[in-house]
């Protein structure tokens, strides 16, 4: 076994760190897919752990996955590693051209013989646009994972190239209806517009009485305590201050009350948020975690689970998750919030704390047995809509439709605007500020 940075271990072969694509057909007669998934980076983030569940949960004995990342290996290639998917990292720097990489990943392609190039994120989308004419891939998906996420001039600029170019791949999936509608209002108009939500193992994310005990006990938390628990990183776009705000407000009615936070930034060594918490006085009242690999634990933990994004989301990930655990949600109203979560949860305004604390006090209203019971109805939902079994087909469904005879001859392609025909020269690499949705 070889190393790629970040210490994930794959099959050394050609230098790179694959084995190449087999010949013939598989066991059941069918012609193997092998796809490979590009994606800018590994950091925890929706897009990533998303990415993760499809290629660890496909049909492997129909479907040959490889993740390529532009940077390393990050928090997710050791999951990717453990579920023996193959991981190569190019080692790109953030803000830097690198015509090395997209050489190195051409080679890639050719020598594994990919069928697919599914890049995620806007500068593996352009990156990919590229790689796919120097690798010979005849085939080229683009996965939009948000809706109307503030970007750097540079990343910006990079989109713009995009929203030109979209008629060029087989075809675009977006995780979130917010999603298409954004990217349609700036310009993008792709041959094919696929819709498949994030999927969620209703098997690892379940209630977990045990785990529950297990991590109030770690924390010092009492029985009788109700845990709103806010999972997300700290960036200005998930808007910790409305939920400071919230929260103050909050702990100055109910004296049972308690918040947990979790996820990347979220530790008292953040200073802004330290700050942020002391001056609103609710420091004996908050719990920071940080990033978590036990997540499905610290679910167990919270009695309502919230998220106060002000803007930017596309299908938020960890209400998903807190749903399938049995968990009642109140929410702001960004990407695909409401539609997911339905009749199982609240959904407010964003920037609007009031708003929160009202949807608050009507679960905590409810008692101990009317929040089970909307849990219960919020992990129904999720079973029935988004079990991550139904949404590794539709992805299968997409490859095969995408990679035969029919799916081809079904897609025509529009002529393209003058400037359109060609991929864009190597802009430079600044991957997004934050890992995908």
């Amino acid at each position: 076994m070889g190393k790629t940075d970040g210490g994930i271990e794959t099959p050394r072969a050609a230098g790179y760190g694959f084995i190449p694509k087999p010949h013939g057909r598989n066991t059941s007669g069918l012609q193997m897919v092998t796809i490979v998934h590009l994606i800018t980076g590994l950091d925890t983030g929706g897009a990533e752990r998303m990415l993760s569940r499809l290629v660890a949960h496909a049909d492997r004995d129909r479907f040959r996955s490889l993740v390529v990342s532009m940077t390393n290996a990050g928090t997710i290639g050791p999951t990717l590693n453990e579920a023996g998917i193959e991981l190569i990292s190019l080692g790109m720097r953030r803000g830097m051209p690198n015509p090395r990489g997209l050489l190195r990943l051409a080679c890639i392609l050719r020598e594994v013989r990919a069928d697919i190039l599914q890049t995620w994120l806007y500068h593996a989308d352009c990156f990919g646009l590229m790689a796919q004419q120097l690798g010979k891939v005849p085939h080229l998906v683009w996965n939009l994972r948000c809706s109307d996420i503030a970007l750097s001039p540079i990343a910006a600029a990079v989109r713009r190239i995009l929203s030109r170019c979209s008629a060029m791949p087989d075809s675009i999936i977006v995780n979130s209806r917010a999603g298409r509608r954004f990217h349609e209002s700036i310009g993008y108009h792709p041959r094919r517009w696929e819709f498949i939500p994030n999927g969620f193992d209703t098997v690892e994310f379940a209630p977990d009485l045990a785990a529950r005990r297990r991590i109030r006990s770690e924390l010092g938390i009492a029985r009788d305590t109700i845990v709103i628990g806010f999972p997300a990183r700290y960036h200005p776009m998930k808007d910790h201050s409305t939920f400071f705000s919230a929260a103050t407000a909050m702990a100055a009615e109910c004296p049972r009350v308690c918040f947990l936070l979790a996820g990347p930034g979220i530790e008292s060594t953040n200073r802004p948020l330290a700050r942020a918490i002391a001056e609103r006085g609710v420091t004996d009242r908050v719990r920071l975690l940080g990033e978590r690999c036990d997540m499905p634990a610290v679910y167990a933990a919270f009695d309502i689970a919230t998220l106060s994004s002000a803007w930017g989301e596309g299908f938020p990930n960890v209400l998903g998750e807190a749903m399938a655990c049995g968990l009642p949600c109140a929410a702001t109203d960004s990407g695909d919030t409401r539609e997911l979560l339905g009749d199982s949860g609240f959904v407010v305004p964003p920037r609007d704390p009031e708003a929160l604390v009202e949807a608050w006090k009507m679960l905590i209203a409810m008692g101990k047995e009317g929040r089970h019971s909307l849990g219960a109805a919020a992990r129904a939902r999720i079973i029935r809509e988004y079990d991550l079994g139904r949404i590794v087909k539709h992805y299968e469904a997409l490859y095969v439709d995408i990679t035969t005879w029919h799916g081809v001859a079904r897609i025509s392609r529009p002529a393209a605007s003058p400037g359109a025909q060609h991929p864009p020269a190597l802009a430079r690499f600044e991957p997004p500020d934050v890992p995908g949705q």
